[in-house]
């Protein structure tokens, strides 16, 4: 029997995301986004939110990857059938896109909460028959081809997404939810249900508002230039030119159509993910009114299974209200300790599985595990190889675990990856250097869990909130990170964790962030580990009770359905009285 939600939401929510988190064998994710997106649907199905959700199939996903012995990537399709994982829905729903009509299926995936609340996931399909076979590769890949195959994905997405909606006949949904501006285009569908019309509309500022007020949006991408935008013309040629027409009405089109901006003029309730990201946006997207939600993880989903045994010995209710791991701070050091080394052995049973290296479990052990990308500058840590090598020696061992895809596009996070290779080489037997190819959720689960530090080295304000660090602290590792994102947040000094640099000091100013981070290594966190394993404990065990009990999507939806969902549908409900 399902349980209401502490605020219960009289409306059903529509929520599109480009790409979704499901498991590791459905790779129809890439990173951050898709995780975030999966994990707030586990979480509106724990809380019994009524929601339904809408994502593409991505037949091919986003890739596999391997590394050669230099660290060269290459690329290949993920393999995987539909039919193994999902269920096949009847209605067909069809969209015009370059003139054609374009036939959409939905497969089905059901999210299940701990109170026996499932949240339906939808994910549109155009490989059929009927279409051309241009159009059946549509839903593909993700986050390949060129600006085309992308807008014409961000249509099936956002206009057949509203379609499917209607064919399957979900009652009462009144708000539509906007992951990043990939659905923008949702708006436009909503709008023109509203006219009755889809070619050269007259429309008026009262449709729009009737769709601002039930679309909320979240932006999550703090730098102009990772923006969907797309030329005018190339949109007439997709999108048609009664669609065209209306977004140049609307004044969302000129030289370009920015989908960002299209979710911006037609939203009521526009969030960053972080507190800084919100004060980011404000400043790229002015007149706004950007709010800030800070991004979470869904608790049980990315804690290890010898830490879930214990929170469910010692705190039995922590998953249906995760506020309850604030008590681990009232554990006693020994039993994280032990629940710690048990991941840290399963960790480097993995490592040892897929590389043939051979870690020390008593030696001190740093993760960095995310996309290769040059803002996330993985390769900071060897700066200064000799000086690394001195810290090794000096205080005490340290070995290094990495993880990462770079987008095939991405020649500098390919560099990257490179570069943590060649270092590897270098420091050789001095600091031991891993990189773990293929990256997915059940390998990344498994390093945030099996690490003694986390790392994270962004260029500021660049993250926009992360949340690998979230994982590793529901875990009992505390962060070693650059105040950005979340962690400006989550970051008490020697309590959670450790800063790079200062929050107030010059942004990007590299060498002053690689002596912090050398520092704190040497000088604080390494003797710390050695010399005072009780003390690294209590870090370990506040990381959980500060930061694991805040930081989570049930945190995360509480303040969506009290900030974003329920005005919204206060608003929607006052447009029909």
């Amino acid at each position: 029997m399902t349980q209401p939600t502490p605020f219960s939401v009289p409306a059903t929510i529509a929520y599109f995301s480009m790409d979704v988190a499901i498991d590791s064998a459905i790779p129809t994710y890439s990173g951050g986004l898709g995780i975030l997106a999966g994990d707030t649907l586990r979480s509106a199905a724990d809380l019994s939110v009524p929601m339904v959700a809408f994502t593409l199939l991505h037949r091919k996903g986003y890739f596999d990857q391997r590394l050669d012995a230099l660290g060269n990537q290459m690329e290949s399709p993920s393999q995987w059938s539909p039919e193994n994982h999902l269920e096949p829905l009847p209605p067909r729903v069809s969209v015009i896109i370059e003139g054609r009509e374009v036939k959409i299926r939905a497969w089905q995936y059901q999210f299940h909460g701990v109170t026996g609340h499932t949240v339906p996931l939808l994910l549109l399909d155009t490989d059929l028959d009927e279409n051309d076979s241009r159009d059946r590769v549509l839903t593909d890949h993700l986050y390949g081809g060129d600006d085309r195959y992308r807008l014409c994905q961000e249509a099936v997405l956002g206009l057949g997404g509203v379609q499917m909606l209607q064919a399957l006949d979900y009652p009462g949904v009144k708000i539509y939810h906007m992951n990043e501006g990939h659905s923008a285009l949702a708006t436009i569908a909503l709008i023109e249900r509203s006219l009755g019309i889809q070619s050269a509309p007259e429309f008026s500022e009262n449709e729009v508002e009737a769709v601002r007020r039930q679309c909320v949006f979240t932006t999550h991408t703090p730098v102009p230039a990772g923006h969907d935008r797309f030329p005018a013309e190339l949109v007439y040629h997709v999108l048609g030119e009664a669609r065209g027409t209306l977004l140049r009405q609307i004044g969302v089109m000129d030289g370009s159509l920015n989908m960002t901006e299209l979710a911006l003029r037609l939203s009521g309730y526009v969030n960053g993910v972080s507190m800084r990201h919100g004060e980011v946006s404000r400043e790229m997207f002015p007149g706004h009114g950007v709010k800030a939600i800070t991004n979470g993880v869904h608790a049980q989903s990315w804690t290890s299974t010898a830490l879930c045994a214990l929170y469910d010995r010692r705190i039995p209710d922590w998953r249906r209200d995760n506020s309850y791991l604030r008590h681990a701070i009232g554990f006693s050091l020994q039993d994280f300790q032990e629940a710690h080394i048990q991941g840290k052995k399963e960790l480097l049973q993995q490592v040892r599985w897929l590389t043939g290296n051979q870690l020390d479990v008593s030696v001190f052990t740093l993760g960095f595990a995310r996309r290769a990308t040059a803002y996330k500058r993985g390769d900071l840590l060897f700066s200064d190889l000799e000086r690394l090598k001195n810290i090794a020696k000096q205080v005490g061992p340290l070995q290094l675990i990495y993880a990462g895809k770079a987008h095939p596009r991405d020649d500098g996070g390919k560099a990257i990856i490179r570069r943590i290779f060649e270092a590897s080489a270098s420091l050789a037997n001095d600091v031991r250097v891993v990189y773990l190819e293929n990256y997915d959720m059940a390998l990344g689960k498994m390093i945030c869990a099996g690490v003694d530090v986390w790392l994270n080295t962004p260029l500021r304000p660049q993250e926009a909130s992360g949340t690998s660090g979230m994982k590793a602290a529901l875990n009992g590792v505390p962060s070693l990170s650059v105040l950005d994102g979340w962690w400006i947040e989550g970051h008490i000094e020697g309590v959670t964790g450790w800063s790079i640099g200062e929050l107030n000091g010059a942004e990007n100013d590299t060498t002053a962030e690689v002596n912090s981070l050398y520092e704190k290594l040497e000088e604080v966190i390494l003797p710390l580990y050695y010399k005072t394993p009780e003390k690294f404990a209590q870090m370990m065990r506040s990381a959980v009770a500060f930061n694991g009990s805040f930081f989570n999507t049930q945190r995360m939806m509480f303040q969506y359905i009290r900030n974003a969902y329920l005005p919204a549908w206060s608003k929607a409900r006052q447009s029909l009285l």
